[in-house]
């Protein structure tokens, strides 16, 4: 039942967000750097999380972790919904967001404190350094889905492939007591994503997720990445993990790297993510949205089908770092797109 909530709720509130949020002006206008057309209301972040809310209020009425998921999410959702309206300094959200995880750390008890055998000679305990782990790998999901979203569909599909994944590692390993959670996200995300991509029948509101859906989906992953891989019984190694979210996670990090070596702030929004590299070369959004989505559903796939051999961690650790540096040599220095004919013409255009 939790499961036809979420679509019902998801529908329906963007049905009912979007005239407030036009006429209180939570709408994206466009721009240099955005270039669709005209005001589009930034509620899908919202509508994502109040179908959560509902769904797993029925599906968990006594599950203090759940519970506790929902109210520091609803405070990431506040976040974004007030970045969204009044674009806030980046300092002040790092630091509301540093806050956010402290209260998944101290107040649910939930910390990255074991990281598997990555190199070959034993488990990398972290101890107590796993609060200030956790507290920074919280803000890069947060912020590496925050910076994807760039094209229709694709924060979105990225994500739904994300919570897929735990869901079938939780399901192949019998770790079933929250395999509902990410199901439920999942559902919850299918409204959202025939909006924005204009999917649906008749003349329906196109939306964006806008900073409360991309934080609110950084956070969730980062929650139920911890639930499943740091207990007794965990549902899946830590490793797994990385290659789950690896598209996110990589296309940040170069991202970064790049500013960084040109003296710019990692937090300047430009147009040099993966998905504007490959439109630049000449294929349309929602070519680079199909290719990018292959490429994650690939990794994660190499995630789900390694854990389920239970191949050795370094291994799995190593083809990680092989996949990202590959990525990282491709974007970084952006070598065959710049000199690719197609991109010059693009470029000129």
């Amino acid at each position: 039942m939790e499961f036809a909530v979420a679509i019902i709720v998801s529908f329906f509130s963007v049905l009912v967000l979007k005239p407030f949020a036009e006429h209180l002006g939570l709408v994206d206008q466009p721009c240099a750097r955005k270039r669709h057309k005209g005001a589009i209301p930034l509620i899908g972040g919202l509508s994502v999380y109040l179908a959560t809310l509902v769904s797993c209020v029925l599906a968990f009425p006594e599950n203090p972790f759940v519970h506790w998921f929902l109210f520091l999410s609803g405070l990431i959702v506040m976040l974004g919904v007030l970045d969204d309206y009044l674009d806030l300094p980046v300092r002040l959200r790092l630091v509301v967001q540093v806050l956010i995880a402290a209260g998944l750390v101290y107040g649910a008890n939930r910390y990255i404190y074991v990281l598997g055998d990555l190199f070959g000679i034993g488990a990398i305990d972290l101890g107590l350094a796993g609060i200030v782990f956790t507290v920074i790998a919280m803000l890069a999901a947060i912020n590496a889905f925050n910076m994807v979203d760039g094209i229709d569909g694709l924060a979105g599909g990225l994500a739904l492939n994300t919570f897929l994944s735990i869901a079938i590692l939780m399901l192949l390993s019998d770790q079933t007591r929250l395999v509902g959670l990410p199901l439920i996200l999942c559902v919850s995300l299918i409204p959202y994503l025939l909006f924005n991509l204009g999917l649906l029948p008749g003349p329906l509101p196109k939306i964006f997720m806008g900073d409360a859906g991309s934080m609110f989906i950084g956070f969730s992953v980062v929650c139920l990445l911890i639930v499943g891989t740091q207990s007794e019984t965990p549902a899946f190694r830590p490793v797994a993990a990385l290659w789950i979210i690896a598209v996110p996670l990589m296309d940040m990090t170069c991202i970064v790297i790049r500013r960084l070596r040109k003296g710019e702030s990692p937090f300047k929004a430009d147009r040099d993510h993966l998905h504007h590299i490959i439109m630049r070369s000449g294929c349309g959004p929602r070519v680079a949205l199909a290719g990018i989505l292959y490429l994650s559903l690939v990794y994660s796939t190499i995630g789900i089908v390694g854990e389920y051999l239970k191949l050795p961690e370094w291994l799995m650790f190593s083809g990680f770092i092989v996949a990202f540096l590959f990525y990282l040599v491709g974007l970084v220095n952006n070598r065959y797109f710049a000199k690719s004919r197609v991109f010059r013409v693009a470029e000129q255009r």
